[in-house]
């Protein structure tokens, strides 16, 4: 039974959008659509809302069958060493999500997808997400439907973004994606917009999307939708 193949990029502000530009590119040639990662604020005191290049082009790539994906708040405002929504306390994580929310809502941009900066929640993130819209949580080692209390496990490959990016492990990501699809598995593709100007990282991922492809992976995004399949066609 063929798979499914889901690749997703993470950072995305005025420095990394020609890079995402062109990998997209380069992925619709491909007839592979993308789930992207946004986040409102990062370090360095990058706010979205104030970066119309970028805001404009993923309103037009989520028009094109591209799936928008909150990925945390303010970067700026963690704790070192510890990922954004990790520990927090439900009331806390609730706060976060409604800023966020409101944010994305105010640049069309809304969206119920969530996956946390690191994919590590704590439980209070986990209650607070349903409590908040949020209608589907990508994580480390699974998909869940915050709805339905239902899990599809898969694991994530990727580079960049808490995952290494040296020649090794983008050989390592190659194999594994190359297991995955052949076995007809979920194959999920994460990748730093910060690597993406490295011919090697961003070789890797292409490679993996290949071999994907050639094994039958039907690519999709990530979605939630009122059908019971978690992972549905755009």
């Amino acid at each position: 039974m063929a798979g499914q193949l889901i690749v997703s990029v993470s950072g995305l502000d005025t420095r990394t959008l020609p890079h995402a530009i062109g990998f997209s590119e380069q992925l619709r040639a491909r007839s592979v659509p993308l789930s992207l990662f946004v986040a409102p604020r990062l370090k360095g005191g990058y706010r979205l809302d104030g970066d119309r290049p970028t805001a404009d082009w993923l309103t037009e790539r989520r028009s094109a069958g591209d799936a928008i994906v909150l990925h945390g708040y303010d970067e700026a405002a963690t704790k070192h060493r510890r990922s954004e929504f990790a520990v927090l306390q439900a009331h806390e994580a609730n706060l976060r999500l409604m800023a966020a929310d409101r944010i994305l809502e105010h640049l069309g941009l809304r969206t119920r997808l969530f996956a946390a900066p690191g994919w590590m929640v704590s439980p209070g993130v986990t209650m607070a997400l349903p409590r908040n819209g949020f209608r589907l949580l990508a994580g480390l080692s699974g998909i869940t439907d915050m709805i339905r209390e239902a899990t599809v496990r898969t694991r994530v490959l990727g580079i960049g973004a808490g995952f290494l990016a040296e020649p090794w492990w983008c050989r390592t990501l190659v194999l594994s994606a190359d297991r995955t699809a052949r076995r007809g598995g979920i194959v999920r593709l994460a990748v730093s917009a910060r690597q993406l100007h490295e011919p090697g990282p961003r070789q890797a991922v292409l490679d993996a999307v290949d071999l994907a492809l050639m094994h039958g992976c039907t690519p999709t995004v990530y979605r939630w939708t009122p059908r019971p399949a978690l992972l549905d066609a755009a």
